[in-house]
């Protein structure tokens, strides 16, 4: 960081490359340690990823910033479930540049010469050894090449000359770049214009980063907002969201104004029509579909789905035909919990049982389990014989101890991350979905949302391609419309990110036709006045994110 402010930012990022593959090692080989220091470990080197990224940005080398995010992701979530898979994007760390690799030579070179100086100056010159006479000599001679101050090595000729040759090379310049080609070749495979939002958080303002399948990445900073205020207002847009008569527009045109508006030129040039969400810290909680850009809401313009690092992303996997599905419910599920210290206290969802009955009504090849058959152990018999499963029960995101997060059963059992990791396998799985999970959104002590995309990204590494999962406790009746309209669009063989959207919009504009249905019909009978009549709120079409392939 002082080289930085020493107007060294190539010099910075060179040593900051190293200081992350150092991390990066030391990782690999710490997977014994307990889950406290593993937490310690992240506190400890977060920062030094930040860092990287941001001189990174400010350079325009947006593609290497982006590979530093990713591995800052995949270090979040492999520091609470461990064991997290890398593959060739992220394994090896970020790349240097062959001058780079030229400036950390010289570093060492001079190190180890002026500790080679220092140990002979140490020995009796009468005990010296002609070999070490002549050295010293040597080492003398060339005493004031051999610096023992950082700053004067730094303005060394041959230094001098060489960070001038890297900063002409890497201004504006890019590694990785068959990495980033096979990235833009992903996205241009997909149904939609597709683009890719990467923010990263930093403590005096926000950068975005958007990658689309035919140009170079871009990077917008916006200077206007610190990481406290940005945290502020997404704890007051969460307590907004929780209910349904609340007005939030406020906090979601604010929202809009820092992550959406200073891309909307470059949005509009290239015909985006679907958003996939890579979000930093407590934008984690923040569903892209609620923000208001002072018109409408986003979700009329875009789909969207969230990504924990694109490296981690099977973007192009295609869902199968005629998938045969298994909805599974614990309408009976008024149980009680303690987990990681915190209380957690379920309602019944009396409407769990008419869903999956919609379900099976409305979807071929559909089987119903119900409470008190649905246990953990008849789910995890069935799980391989089913493209789609839909689990309407309870389940939570635990602030804190993410591999505490758990979903309930019938049977008042439950099962957490590290259990589903051991325990679940999902070789056919298309879809998961959870249609009553909650998140701390709205707390006053927001996470880093790490949480969210974890519980998606386990159930991921089990098979599945895509996690469907609620951000805040909706109404049962609400849920049951949202999930009926979200079915039909599948049912129609709309891709599940434009599914999710078009049976949003059926709520915004209270018209199932979107999504096929009868005008009229989108309410199921049963379901309160209360919720029949305020279902246009964000409240009740907001909470649900889509995590993973948006195919």
């Amino acid at each position: 960081h002082l080289l930085g402010e020493q107007n060294q930012p190539e010099l910075a990022i060179v040593f900051y490359k190293q200081a992350v593959n150092i991390y990066e090692r030391i990782r690999n080989s710490n997977k014994a340690l307990d889950n406290e220091l593993q937490q310690s470990y992240v506190a400890t080197v977060e920062d030094t990823y930040r860092n990287l990224a941001d001189f990174l940005l400010q350079r325009g080398r947006i593609v290497e910033a982006q590979r530093v995010l990713d591995l800052l992701k995949v270090q979040e979530l492999d520091d609470y479930l461990r064991g997290v898979q890398r593959n060739t994007t992220t394994q090896d760390g970020v790349a240097y540049w062959q001058i780079e690799e030229t400036l950390l030579q010289l570093h060492r070179e001079f190190l180890l010469a002026r500790d080679e100086l220092n140990l002979l100056q140490e020995i009796n010159f009468s005990d010296l050894t002609p070999e070490q006479e002549q050295r010293l000599t040597e080492l003398t001679d060339h005493q004031g090449e051999l610096l023992d101050d950082f700053q004067d090595w730094v303005e060394h000729p041959e230094v001098v000359q060489t960070l001038n040759m890297l900063r002409t090379s890497t201004e504006g310049q890019n590694l990785e770049i068959e990495d980033y080609s096979t990235l833009q070749a992903n996205l241009a495979d997909l149904p939609q214009n597709t683009v890719l939002l990467y923010p990263l958080i930093l403590e005096n303002r926000l950068e975005l980063v958007l990658v689309s399948p035919y140009a170079p990445p871009l990077r917008h900073p916006v200077e206007e907002v610190s990481a406290t205020e940005l945290n502020r207002t997404i704890t007051e847009f969460g307590q907004s969201l929780k209910y349904a008569r609340s007005d939030i527009k406020i906090h979601a045109q604010e929202l809009y104004k820092w992550l959406i508006e200073p891309l909307e030129v470059d949005l509009k040039n290239m015909e985006a029509e679907m958003i996939i969400f890579a979000p930093d810290g407590p934008l984690r909680y923040v569903p892209l579909a609620a923000l208001h850009d002072g018109e409408g809401w986003l979700i009329e313009r875009f789909s969207f789905t969230h990504i924990t690092a694109a490296a981690l992303t099977n973007f192009d996997a295609k869902p199968q035909d005629n998938p045969r599905l298994l909805a599974a419910a614990c309408s009976e599920c008024d149980f009680e919990y303690q987990v990681a210290g915190q209380d957690f206290q379920f309602p019944p969802l009396p409407f769990a049982d008419k869903e999956v009955s919609l379900l099976a009504e409305q979807m071929p090849n559909t089987d119903v389990l119900r409470t008190p058959d649905f246990t953990p152990e008849a789910l995890r018999l069935r799980l391989g014989s089913y493209e789609i499963l839909h689990l309407a029960t309870h389940g939570a995101f635990v602030t804190g101890q993410p591999e505490e997060s758990f979903i309930v059963f019938g049977d008042q059992s439950r099962l957490n991350l590290k259990e589903i990791e051991h325990q679940w396998t999902l070789p056919n799985a298309d879809l998961m979905v959870l249609s009553a999970c909650e998140t701390a959104l709205g707390s006053e002590h927001l996470g880093t949302g790490v949480e969210i995309l974890g519980l998606g990204f386990q159930i991921q590494q089990a098979g599945a391609k895509a996690v469907l999962a609620s951000l805040w406790s909706v109404s049962d009746g609400g849920t049951q419309v949202l999930m009926n309209a979200f079915y039909r669009a599948v049912a129609l063989e709309k891709p599940k990110a434009e599914a999710l959207q078009l049976a949003q919009q059926a709520l915004l504009n209270e018209d199932g036709t979107v999504v096929g249905l009868p005008r009229g019909s989108l309410v199921p009978e049963g379901i309160p006045d209360e919720e029949e009549n305020g279902l246009k709120h964000p409240h009740y079409w907001a909470p649900f994110i889509l995590i993973g392939n948006g195919l």
